[in-house]
């Protein structure tokens, strides 16, 4: 069964002053419902990677075996078809010239003269470029650990939650779910669907602000000895600078909650934005410090190749932000680590 904490409306004191956690009823939930996640099942997820990203491996794939065909020589005009390609594919004009870079260098360096030749360096250079954003997000500690979401409106910020939440459970990790996204109608409501399906509690208000449900939650998740908590905000643009001053808002509450928390500020990112997805890191990290990436709905777009220019963006920066999880699909189990190598293959590979 679900569980569903109900808070009372937060006081009217300001957030800035630590508020008291408002009293909770509590429902305890019922042991035995929520199903593991096969923690070694790889060749299962590899397979539904591949089949993820079957659009972008049909624009650049595709392509790219075409291009690289036998008989054909390395020469200029490769060059320039192989640039409109990396491009159409949206991996960016920056990170387009520095693949072609590379693999020019490899030309010089080893004499290569036949076009098939550049096919494995391209996806070793590729692979080489996604690797440094490569780092798993390990919630075993402190405890409970706080993971804050945010991201723009429609990013798949819920739904991410929602496949963290079995994921982490997997570990054996307990979790609860803040419901900090006061602004959607049927935010709530969806992040409730989320915690039944995964038997977990989820803390939420009739009424009040995002930063005070959180904090709420965080009171909760200490007094029942909770590994992980996932707390939702709401989705915003960039260019809603009050929207903005509010989840930077949030993030301080939280650390008065526990200091040092938020220990993950987590930017959810929406695969079909393509090149926006840049900018959007910026925004986000100027007025949060984000520590790291979740790109979701990847499976919807032949825009997979957006991660090399948020992966080029961020190897320019002197706190480069890494690709914790991507997500292919909707089902639960469809959201796993970034490996470089194996989101690559899965591209590559007919």
């Amino acid at each position: 069964m679900f569980s569903f904490f109900k808070s009372k409306p937060a006081a009217a004191e300001p957030l800035e002053a630590q508020p008291e956690p408002a009293p909770l009823q509590v429902a305890t939930p019922e042991p035995g419902i929520a199903e593991p996640v096969a923690p070694g099942s790889r060749g299962g997820w590899a397979q539904r990677l591949k089949q993820g990203l079957a659009k972008t491996r049909g624009l650049l794939g595709g392509q790219l075996s075409s291009l690289f065909g036998v008989g054909r020589k390395i020469d200029t005009e490769l060059f320039d078809e192989l640039e409109t390609l990396l491009i159409t594919a949206d991996i960016g004009v920056d990170a387009t010239q520095a693949l072609l870079a590379a693999l020019q260098k490899k030309v010089r360096r080893e004499g290569l003269t036949e076009a098939p030749e550049l096919h494995a360096s391209l996806k070793q250079a590729l692979i080489d470029l996604l690797l440094p954003l490569q780092a798993p997000l390990d919630v075993s500690s402190p405890r409970p650990y706080i993971l804050m979401l945010a991201g723009v409106n429609g990013a798949g910020k819920t739904t991410t939650i929602g496949k963290l939440a079995k994921l982490y459970q997997s570990q054996g990790l307990s979790v609860l779910l803040a419901a900090g996204d006061t602004f959607r109608a049927a935010a709530r409501e969806q992040l409730q669907v989320w915690g039944e399906r995964n038997n977990v509690t989820v803390i939420s208000q009739d009424k009040g602000d995002s930063a005070a449900v959180i904090f709420d939650a965080i009171a909760a998740a200490r007094a029942r000895n909770i590994d992980v908590v996932l707390a939702d905000t709401a989705g915003r643009l960039p260019t809603q600078l009050h929207l903005m001053e509010e989840i930077k808002k949030v993030k301080r509450v939280i650390g008065k909650a526990i200091p040092g928390a938020p220990h993950e500020v987590l930017l959810v990112l929406d695969a079909n934005t393509g090149q926006n997805a840049v900018a959007q890191v910026k925004a986000f990290d100027d007025a949060l410090d984000v520590t790291g990436l979740a790109l979701t709905k990847l499976d919807g777009t032949a825009k997979g190749g957006a991660i090399a220019a948020i992966a080029h963006s961020c190897s320019m920066r002197a706190r480069p932000i890494p690709v914790r999880y991507i997500g292919v699909g909707e089902g639960l189990e469809d959201l796993r680590a970034f490996d470089a190598r194996e989101f690559v293959e899965a591209i590559f590979t007919p």
